[in-house]
Formats: structure tokens, C-alpha cells, sequence
């Protein structure tokens, strides 16, 4: 008897942790979703000149910031790690640079909902899915409670994502919006090969699993104990994202830097802030993530990519409608999007039920 009322009692402590890291993955996919909003108010700036001094501050400024401020000795942290370990976490963040290369391209082909739809439903099962399989992981997620849950979270989010998307295009098409290089056999292969390069993230935060166990072994809380991998899985990313944006401000005649940077004072100012903005918003996207995953079982850890993705695309959708950019179109569309949004919430419940068993 004694033994069942133990059993219940760990049982009602970890459902509020376990909500606590859902809630803190809601947080941080609210963060993603509402990064461009700043970012669009921009003007008279090249969108390369925009997404660097963004970059700059969401991939560089802010991971190395806070681990200065984390670590006791930040040099002696990296260099106590193997040369091999450091390459292969930043190569993981230079392969999910590649995918936010091609996320514009897939847009351009495809259109932003049918687009997003695809690129995001693919990085929310190849990221979920593949590290625990390298780690043979398979019977906990096919022969557990626990996985047969995540599993079925999968399946609906994707289904959720599927009927978000859908809801999106048919705004578009009611709106006028036309994707004048629409073509979906191409579309639809960038948009997978978006989602699957964009996986590196998710790989990457596998592969620094021994930082975030130094961190924990210097006494450092596991709220942020996930913070110093950053540095080199964005790192990464900064390298493909940065050299993207320069290589097209040196090559193309229509685009300057210099010109760019000419505007009037209060341009410039306001320029400024809201790259900054956007970037520090989008930061924070991982920052929260961290935090959700702290409140995650680890031997569960693979759901919280499957719970950031989906809440990405289910706050998206709620921010899209804040913003006012569903204003005019008809009831159809508005009905599938909220059906998509309470399926999104449903897997979410689904993997919150697998958490808990």
C-alpha cells in the first residue's frame, strides 16, 4: 500500500512539471512564430541586410552572451571537448543553415502555406524520429506506452499541420495572393529537402548532449544547461546564413550594403531595432525550448522537437489571425484553420498522455 500511494504521489508531482515544460514549449514556439512581424516593419533596406543584422544577434551575440555570463571559464568549456564532437555539432547547425536557405526557394515554388506545411511536417517527423532510431531507440518508441502515444502525437500533428496548411492556401487563393513561379513538383521537393535539412537542429541539440551534461556537472540549473551547445550548433548556422546574405550583397548590382547602411538617421535607427527585435524574438524560440525540455522526462527527450514544431505551426496560425491577415476571407477557410488548431492540440495532449505513463 505504501509502495501504490508513493507511486501516485511521483505521479501528481510530475504532471505539473510536465505541463510546466508543454506550457514553456508553447512559449518558445510563440517567440518563433512572432519573429518576422518586427522584421517586416523594415524599410528601405535589402531583405539580406535585414536577415544578417537579425542573424547577428539571434545566432551569435545572444548564444555566446549568455554562455559568458553561464560558464566560469568559457575557453577551458569548449576546449574540454573533443575537437570532433565540436565539428559535428557545428556541421548539424550548418546543415540546418542550408535549410533556412532553401525555406525561401520553397516559398517562391510552392507558396508560403502549402509551403510551410510541407517543409514543417517533414522536420517535425525526421527530427523527432531519427535520433532516437540512431540511438536504438526503436522498442521505446514502437513497444512502450509512451511511444505508442508519441507515435500517435506524430500522426495527428501532422494531420493538424496538413489542414492548417490547407486553410492557408485557400486564404490565399480567396485573397489574390499568386505564386507567379508555382510549380509543385519542385516545390515539393525543396520543401522536403527544407524539412529535412532544417532537421539539424534537432541533430545538432542530439549531438551536444555532452555539453549540456557539463553544464549540469558545474552546477549550472538544467534551465539553462542546454544554452552553451548554442553557441556552436548556431554558430553553424550563422556561417551558411551570413555567407548567403553577403555573397548575394557583393554579387548583385540591385543590392548594397553601403546603400543600405546611407539611410537617414532615424531610418537606420529604426531599421536597427526591429532586425534586432526579430532576432532577439527568435532566439528566444530555443531559449524557452530549453526550458520546456528541462521539464521533459529525458528518456522521453526526443518529443520535444514534435511539441515545438506543431505549437510553431498552431501559433502561427493564432498569430496570423492577431495580425489580421485573415480579415476578409470567408468561414471555410477560417473552419478548417480552427479544426487544424484543435488537432495540433490534441497531439499535444496525446504526447503529454505518453509523458505521464
Amino acid at each position: 500500500m505504501t509502495l501504490n500511494l508513493a507511486a501516485s504521489a511521483a505521479e501528481i508531482a510530475a504532471g505539473p512539471v510536465i505541463l510546466a515544460g508543454i506550457g514553456w514549449h508553447t512559449l518558445g514556439a510563440a517567440c518563433a512564430a512572432s519573429f518576422y512581424a518586427p522584421i517586416e516593419k523594415v524599410k528601405k533596406w535589402s531583405w539580406e541586410t535585414t536577415w544578417a543584422v537579425a542573424g547577428f544577434f539571434s545566432w551569435i551575440l545572444l548564444p555566446i552572451g549568455f554562455s559568458l555570463i553561464l560558464l566560469p571559464r568559457f575557453g577551458a568549456f569548449y576546449a574540454s571537448f573533443p575537437a570532433h564532437l565540436l565539428l559535428k555539432v557545428a556541421l548539424f547547425g550548418a546543415m540546418w543553415g542550408v535549410g533556412n536557405v532553401s525555406y525561401g526557394l520553397t516559398m517562391r515554388h510552392l507558396g508560403m502555406s502549402l509551403g510551410i506545411g510541407v517543409a514543417i511536417g517533414v522536420t517535425l517527423v525526421v527530427g523527432t524520429l531519427v535520433p532516437p532510431l540512431l540511438h536504438g531507440q526503436a522498442a521505446t518508441l514502437f513497444h512502450t506506452q509512451s511511444g505508442l502515444f508519441t507515435m500517435a502525437g506524430i500522426l495527428v500533428a501532422l494531420l493538424g499541420v496538413a489542414i492548417v496548411s490547407w486553410a492557408g492556401h485557400l486564404k490565399e487563393r480567396q485573397l489574390g495572393a499568386e505564386v507567379k513561379e508555382f510549380n509543385l513538383a519542385l516545390g515539393l521537393t525543396l520543401a522536403v529537402l527544407c524539412g529535412i535539412f532544417s532537421s539539424g537542429f534537432s541533430f545538432g541539440l542530439d549531438a551536444a548532449t555532452p555539453m549540456r551534461s557539463a553544464a549540469l556537472r558545474l552546477g549550472i540549473s538544467p534551465l539553462y544547461a542546454r544554452l552553451p551547445s548554442y553557441v556552436f550548433i548556431m554558430g553553424g548556422g550563422a556561417v551558411v546564413n551570413l555567407a548567403y546574405c553577403f555573397i548575394r550583397l557583393g554579387a548583385l548590382k540591385k543590392l548594397s550594403l553601403r546603400a543600405d547602411l546611407r539611410q537617414p538617421g532615424p531610418t537606420l535607427a529604426k531599421n536597427a531595432a526591429m532586425a534586432a527585435a526579430g532576432g532577439i524574438m527568435w532566439y528566444f524560440q530555443f531559449f524557452f525550448y530549453a526550458w520546456g525540455e528541462a521539464n521533459i522526462p529525458v528518456r522521453l527527450a526526443y518529443v520535444n522537437w514534435m511539441l515545438h514544431m506543431s505549437i510553431y505551426v498552431l501559433c502561427g496560425a493564432l498569430v496570423g489571425l492577431a495580425l489580421g491577415e485573415w480579415k476578409g476571407v470567408t468561414s471555410r477557410p477560417l473552419r478548417l484553420l480552427w479544426t487544424g488548431v484543435l488537432v495540433i492540440i490534441a497531439a499535444a495532449n496525446l504526447v503529454g498522455l505518453g509523458l505521464k505513463s
